[in-house]
């Protein structure tokens, strides 16, 4: 059995602006790979730019998206054209079937009907191998294509070559940001004096172009040519020495061939044998989701030395880099599993992650080659502790994590895309008050979580008195506990409760969710919390309370209905809303107080209900990994309920067989909770 046979790369692309399936994309790269590629279907949106039901091929898109909601930076857009050739995606794009596309991890092949041309390109890690295949010797073109911003084009005939520059972005933090590309054809391949270059003035002939909205059409000698494509955030010289290294005397078939054997070693990493095959397919597209983020973002030089591209300072630093991942989402099922099947990798990430403190002052939140910071606090905390627990962190990294821990927990950034925000009152209060932030019941709630995370490494670290102090805020979330309503509520800088309380209101104090969905936030004291509600007994009352509730809503903080909400209710998993990640752990509460069953029931049904293999196989926003390894988790009977922890409440079992690592595991053997040496 061949594991990428089971993926569909566009589980939970069949997304909108106002509902998402997943908002992912079918994305083409190597695990955790600095190029990734995709198919662009429509250039209406720039953001929503691939739609599996669409039948138009616009070109295949060097891309950098974690999300929409984020969008892409350093994209460039390829294709193949015959003359006339066209600029835009209205000019330029061809009818294709789908029925005869192959989308895996490893590939990607389209036959274009317009230029009948067969396309078809396999990764490497910053570079790419690209075939075209054109059914008759005529006027064809290799066509390269602006996506936004500022882009260069130049081709040299001294080299075979095609350099690309762009600054393009859409936000964040990108000091003197740009992308290099070089793409080199075979000698002999290009009539150099039929290359087209193209604005929306004009169409003529040349090697050089620049501006906003450009293309480049260059003709090609040959009805068969091969082409490789390299990438770098440093330089053409860096983009070379990529380029000589990851494809030199090798075919597009010895590429795909590689980027195939892979994918196949990291989807093994996890075998099941399944219930039925729509389980299968399910856990092995949720597999492949899970090792695409967060995509490298260093290079070696020619000295073989790791370097990276800064975005904070625009200098080329020494040291492993990654980017397109917020924390948010990700510390709560993502770091989790790497830290079982990808330790390797999460010990790079972890060193990365911790030197953007060295680099700029502040831990990162939510990057995207720079800070975004578009998701509140810092549950970086998390992520970080998750590692140290389980020896993926050495000490002095770890007390440098602790100093910038130490430092967000109570300083207030000048810039809101960093730290904590509403540090230094969450320091004078012990909560983040209404008056002063939004989302202030989340921001505490992730406060309280960070300082116990803050505490137990602390303690580790031999700091007695930071971990005594911190262990005490830790418990500041229970400040916020209305005992009448049974709900975590906002407060004023007084301390007075937000009038005009609604369980079921949206938005304001709470971060994508109401009262039902955000006041259960407390992984680290789940025991704590049940004291609140007068027992275990109690609280467990209280989530059948949410599971029983009506999928109801009211639009109190924002301006309109967002699609987070559209899809809770589409759900109708009761106040559960599974479709965003503060309710991942609602149902394993259950589990976490005693009771498994419960927990095994709902799993069990948002599995089977909300989960496919199928285009639109996501309840919502997938995330970089969270969505689908929630999914991996509970498929296999357990479930990091506490990052951070070193142990697993327990599910049930879905599958017929399960070997992690090499290693046979059985969830259901186990009657209270799992250790992670077990793994």
């Amino acid at each position: 059995m061949k594991y990428c046979d089971l993926v569909n790369t566009k589980q939970g692309s069949a997304s909108v602006h106002r509902f998402s399936n997943g908002n992912t994309l079918p994305l083409v790269q190597l695990p955790f790979g600095m190029a990734a590629f995709c198919p662009q279907t429509s250039d209406g949106n720039l953001r929503w730019y691939y739609h599996p039901d669409n039948r138009s091929f616009e070109g295949i898109r060097l891309t950098h998206q974690p999300s929409p909601w984020i969008a892409d930076y350093g994209a460039v857009v390829f294709t193949a054209q015959k003359s006339p050739v066209g600029l835009s995606g209205e000019e330029r794009w061809s009818g294709f079937r789908p029925e005869d596309a192959v989308l895996k991890p490893y590939c990607l092949k389209y036959r274009l009907l317009r230029p009948r041309c067969e396309i078809e390109l396999a990764p490497t890690q910053r570079c790419a191998a690209v075939k075209l295949c054109f059914d008759k010797d005529d006027e064809n073109y290799f066509s390269v294509h602006t996506v936004k911003d500022f882009y260069s084009f130049e081709y040299k005939a001294e080299t075979n070559s095609l350099y690309i520059t762009t600054n393009s972005n859409f936000g964040g933090e990108c000091k003197d940001f740009k992308e290099y590309v070089i793409v080199r054809f075979p000698e002999n391949a290009v009539i150099g004096d039929k290359i087209i270059i193209q604005d929306s003035a004009s169409q003529r002939t040349g090697t050089e172009i620049s501006g906003e909205d450009i293309a480049m059409h260059i003709r090609l000698a040959e009805k068969e040519t091969e082409i490789c494509l390299a990438t770098s955030y440093i330089s053409f010289e860096q983009a070379q020495i990529n380029l000589e290294r990851e494809t030199a005397g090798r075919s597009l078939e010895e590429i795909k061939a590689a980027a195939a054997e892979i994918w196949e070693e990291y989807l093994s990493r996890m075998e099941i044998e399944a219930k039925d095959e729509k389980q299968l397919k399910t856990f092995y597209s949720c597999m492949y989701r899970a090792f695409l983020y967060p995509h490298k973002c260093y290079e070696i030089d020619g000295s073989n030395n790791e370097i990276h591209y800064c975005p904070h300072d625009g200098a080329v630093h020494s040291g492993v880099r990654y980017t397109d991942n917020g924390f948010w989402d990700t510390y709560r099922t993502v770091y989790p599993f790497f830290s079982i099947v990808a330790k390797d990798e999460m010990r790079q990430m972890l060193r990365s992650y911790i030197n953007e403190y060295r680099e700029c002052g502040w831990l990162p939140r939510w990057m995207s080659i720079g800070e975004h910071g578009c998701m509140p606090n810092t549950l970086i905390d998390a992520v970080i502790y998750d590692g140290a627990v389980k020896g993926l962190i050495d000490r002095e990294d770890l007390e440098t994590a602790l100093e910038g821990m130490i430092k967000h927990s109570v300083t207030d950034s000048s810039d809101n895309r960093f730290g904590r925000n509403g540090a230094s009152a969450y320091c004078r209060l012990g909560y983040v008050p209404y008056d002063e932030q939004r989302e202030s019941v989340n921001l505490t709630q992730d406060a309280a979580y960070g300082d116990w995370c803050i505490s137990v490494i602390a303690k580790m670290l031999g700091k007695n008195g930071i971990a005594a102090e911190y262990a005490e805020r830790a418990k500041n979330y229970k400040i916020l506990f209305d005992k009448e309503t049974g709900f975590m509520r906002a407060r004023d800088s007084k301390g007075v409760f937000h009038p005009d309380f609604t369980p079921t209101g949206w938005g304001r104090d709470y971060t994508e969710g109401s009262a039902w969905q955000n006041s259960f936030a407390v992984p680290h004291d789940i025991e704590g919390l049940a004291e609140l509600y007068g027992g275990r007994e109690q609280l467990i009352k209280k989530i059948d309370e949410l599971f029983a509730a009506p999928p109801e809503y009211e639009i109190v903080g924002y301006d309109c209905e967002i699609h987070e909400i559209t899809e809770m209710a589409a759900a109708d998993f009761g106040q559960c809303a599974i479709s965003n990640q503060p309710s991942f752990h609602i149902p394993y509460i259950y589990s976490a107080l005693g009771n498994t069953e419960k927990t095994a029931y709902w799993v069990e049904r948002l599995c089977n209900e909300a989960f496919s293999y199928e285009d639109d196989g996501f309840p919502g926003d997938e995330d970089n990994g969270t969505m689908a390894i929630w999914y991996i988790f509970s498929v296999l009977g357990f479930y990091p309920f506490c990052p951070g922890k070193t142990e697993f409440v327990k599910g049930k079992k879905q599958v017929k067989r399960a070997v992690i690592n090499g290693k046979e595991f059985d969830a259901d053997k186990y009657s209270g909770v799992i250790n992670y040496g077990e793994f």
